[in-house]
């Protein structure tokens, strides 16, 4: 009896692990959200005209972190230097403050640009240059988004504002005199389309400058 029962224990078990392996196997084929975008790479940047303690914290109208470096717990708090060096509470050195998240936010691409995909080096330096990013703050900016752009045939670019600053509402204390955030949602495309261009605001930077940049791949 006892061998019986043993068996038909061994018996379910084995069903059991097996179904398991074929939902686990079913789930990694399925497609993934398509309405689930990721907020890659906004990095902060803090420029003081003196070196001054400064607490940094991003908070989410919907979504979810993925990656914060340094770790954010309830905000990052740093000492901030006038050549945008950061230093944390544990004496760490930063170049600025970065995190990611994913979202199911839509964004907007009634107007843009859509530019080849060679050109799109030189489009995006003098964009970014009317927005008010420095030269450094460029060449971090190409360095992560260029290599996923400049071979596509096309790519469709929209600057985000609305859609964006009430999705990630960024709070700095003490408030710096300027505030910049450029976010960026784009597609590759194969073929040109039709879009209205945007009209970029030129932005100076005055006195204490925070500077944050990011973007999304929208499929």
């Amino acid at each position: 009896m006892k061998r019986y029962v043993l068996s038909r224990c061994v018996k379910w078990l084995g069903i059991f692990l097996l179904a398991g392996g074929v939902i686990f196997y079913i789930l990694q084929l399925a497609p993934p959200d398509p309405s689930q975008v990721v907020l890659a790479k906004p990095v902060i940047y803090l420029y003081p005209e003196k070196a001054q303690e400064t607490r940094v914290n991003v908070e989410l109208t919907a979504g979810t972190f993925t990656v914060t470096e340094p770790a954010l717990q309830d905000g990052w708090q740093v000492t901030a230097y006038p050549d945008g060096t950061l230093v944390d509470e544990d004496g760490r050195t930063w170049p600025y403050l970065f995190w990611e998240a994913d979202s199911q936010e839509e964004f907007q691409f009634e107007e843009g640009f859509v530019v080849p995909g060679q050109d799109t080096g030189a489009f995006l330096e003098k964009a970014l240059a009317v927005l008010g990013l420095n030269e450094k703050e460029r060449q971090d900016f190409l360095e992560y988004w260029l290599p996923l752009m400049e071979k596509n045939p096309y790519n469709q670019i929209a600057f985000q504002q609305e859609e964006y600053t009430s999705l990630a509402a960024l709070i700095i204390d003490p408030a710096p005199d300027t505030l910049i955030r450029v976010f960026m949602a784009w597609k590759g495309l194969q073929e040109p389309v039709e879009m209205k261009e945007q009209v970029l605001t030129p932005v100076s930077r005055q006195g204490y400058t925070a500077v944050e940049w990011g973007g999304t791949q929208v499929k």
